[in-house]
């Protein structure tokens, strides 16, 4: 996961991966026996810091840090590695393998972006599939819909489910409802050996890291056998599809808006700002049904269908965020990538399963 710094103290490493805290400008290794990070003398600029900081490692010369009240939760499941952290800026945040998952200032724009545009594109979703989703946050805003009558959310890791259960309060009704049907297993096998259909199937999935658990779950392959045949005939797949930023497009962003132009008629990416990324994050919409509705349109679906209000999307901030600038948009009209497991690409990190295997 990501490292943990502190202003006093001696700060000892976390789950192995080799990065150091910084204490006053001295960082004691994973090990508590290496200086540093990754065994180097790592100096704090500007004098002392006054708090707990996590810092996470968005590329290899680039770092985002966040000073913390508390550490809540860290733990590893067989298949991740996970921590809460009550953060200054965004309050409870969620990170597993390192990577900052969802945080409670700003977790409603990445919901609200993934959840809501395929609903409200669908002409009547009463049917939806979640491939992931263990928060509960996607279940939540899905929920909200008063046509929807059923949602099956399969995640692969337990314990991330309870952990989540238990320590977020914001799902808990979410949890509780009874049109939710929650199923641990491997998104893959379910969908694969289920009959049912769905009018709507949901990728909020962990990002594909090497030695992550979900990466296979964004090859064109699996679009093509397994999530295209549990569609209904007006479905509408939507994935989370990672950073989308002017540089950081080209990690994965690009590659499956292609790999999903080669299985579907119809593919719209979208992006937002997400502060507590610190980046522009990218979801992929994907059907054999034009996507035709306009702002006006998607605004009077919005009253009709959801309870209460969102905060984040409406109308006006669909048609905006799924025109792209210039910039990234040629580069997606040019990226020939196609995502398989033979050709995957990766966002900078390493999941806990790779990291066993190194150690």
């Amino acid at each position: 996961m990501g490292d943990i710094s502190y202003s006093n103290g001696n700060g000892n490493g976390v789950n192995g991966n080799g990065n150091g805290y910084v204490v006053n400008g001295i960082g004691n290794g994973v090990n508590g026996n290496e200086n540093g990070v990754n065994g180097k003398f790592h100096p704090v600029l500007n004098g002392y810091r006054k708090s707990c900081w996590y810092e996470e490692e968005i590329e290899e010369n680039l770092r985002w840090s966040f000073a913390l009240n508390s550490i809540l939760h860290t733990g590893a499941t067989p298949f991740q590695d996970i921590a809460l952290l009550d953060t200054k800026p965004f309050g409870k945040a969620l990170v597993i393998d390192g990577k900052l998952q969802s945080a409670e200032t700003d977790e409603f724009i990445y919901h609200e972006c993934l959840c809501h545009p395929a609903l409200l594109h669908h002409p009547n979703p009463t049917n939806i599939f979640i491939m992931g989703g263990g928060e509960g946050s996607t279940a939540r805003e899905l929920l909200r819909h008063k046509t929807v009558e059923k949602v099956v959310m399969c995640d692969i890791d337990e314990e991330v489910v309870e952990f989540c259960k238990s320590f977020l309060d914001v799902n808990r009704e979410a949890f509780c409802d009874a049109r939710l049907k929650l199923i641990i297993n491997d998104a893959r096998a379910e969908l694969e050996h289920t009959e049912n259909h769905y009018d709507v199937i949901i990728g909020d999935l962990a990002d594909p890291i090497e030695g992550g658990p979900c990466y296979k779950l964004y090859t064109k392959s699996f679009y093509e056998l397994i999530v295209k045949p549990r569609l209904t005939k007006d479905g509408i797949f939507v994935t989370q599809a990672g950073p989308a930023g002017i540089f950081s497009h080209t990690e994965v962003f690009s590659c499956i808006y292609n790999t999903l132009r080669q299985v579907f008629k119809y593919v719209v990416p979208y992006s937002a700002h997400i502060p507590s990324y610190a980046d522009t994050w990218g979801w992929i919409m994907a059907s054999d049904t034009p996507f035709v509705l306009s702002a006006d349109e998607l605004d009077m679906r919005t009253k009709l269908r959801i309870n209460g209000e969102n905060r984040y999307l409406d109308g006006k901030t669909f048609s905006s965020a799924s025109t792209l600038s210039k910039a990234v948009r040629k580069s997606m009209e040019n990226e020939t990538h196609v995502y398989t497991e033979g050709t995957a690409r990766f966002i900078y990190g390493h999941g806990h399963n790779s990291a066993q295997k190194q150690n």
